[in-house]
């Protein structure tokens, strides 16, 4: 017999959409930009905690390039410190990761038709925000074209993000002087997610009313001058936009 009757699975291969489409990969870049500059700034936070903690530049280096996970780095850096045995920092990374099996059962339909090495890949890139992006846009299994080229488009900026902050914290942790301290990462990486947030007068207001604030009332007991700055800041923000729709010109 020279014809054969095609399979299910060969009917499903032959309908399936391509997998690879460049305008659906800029849709999903342009999706995931926003997120970056928070992705970097955390990086930044890891970086600088991975020198900070007794690692050696290429110590930290193999870590972020490897691990790519800043949850169960930053989780296993103390353990590390306390030179605990390294089933216990294995364990713990696997825990505080059991997120990413979910995210895997979630993305696994997506994606079961890829060679194994390709979606080991994939999965080695992947993180919480671009899995979640990826669900927004593809919320069932059916095919759908460019669905890959979306997920590549997601992970790849975000992967380099977090490679660029956390490369960048480890040069600078080991130039930063030691009673900087960890609160010296936190202040960069609060600054990195705030600047890009300061998109508009009122927001701009708000910040500077907060920052002054925060200076000003530096010595009330228990913290409160950080309540009280965050409290007069919202306020300003709130009250310069709703003046600026008021005095804006209608159309």
């Amino acid at each position: 017999m020279s014809g054969q009757i095609p399979t299910a699975a060969a009917e499903a291969e032959a309908v399936r959409p391509p997998d690879e489409d460049p305008a659906v990969f800029r849709e999903g870049l342009k999706v995931g930009i926003p997120t970056l500059f928070g992705i970097g700034a955390w990086g930044l936070v890891v970086g600088i905690a991975m020198i900070k903690t007794g690692l050696s530049i290429p110590q930290a280096l193999a870590m972020t390039l490897l691990v790519f996970a800043g949850s169960a780095q930053l989780a296993s850096l103390p353990l590390i410190v306390a030179n605990a045995p390294i089933w216990v920092v294995f364990a713990t990374a696997l825990v505080v990761n059991l997120r990413f099996v979910i995210f895997s059962a979630i993305l696994a339909p997506h994606f079961a038709h890829l060679p194994w090495k390709k979606r080991f890949a994939l999965g080695y890139v992947s993180g919480d925000m671009s899995v979640a992006l990826f669900l927004q846009r593809f919320p069932t299994e059916a095919p759908a074209l460019g669905k890959l080229s979306y997920l590549k488009g997601l992970l790849y900026p975000n992967w380099g993000a977090w490679q660029v902050g956390s490369i960048a914290g480890i040069f600078l942790g080991a130039a930063v002087p030691a009673e900087w301290g960890l609160g010296f990462a936190g202040t960069l990486a609060i600054i990195c997610i705030m600047v890009p947030l300061t998109v508009n007068r009122a927001a701009a207001c708000g910040v500077l009313v907060a920052a002054a604030t925060a200076v000003l009332a530096y010595e009330l007991p228990y913290k409160l001058g950080l309540l009280a700055a965050v409290l007069l800041g919202m306020v300003t923000a709130m009250v310069v936009e709703e003046t600026m729709e008021k005095i804006r010109p209608r159309t």
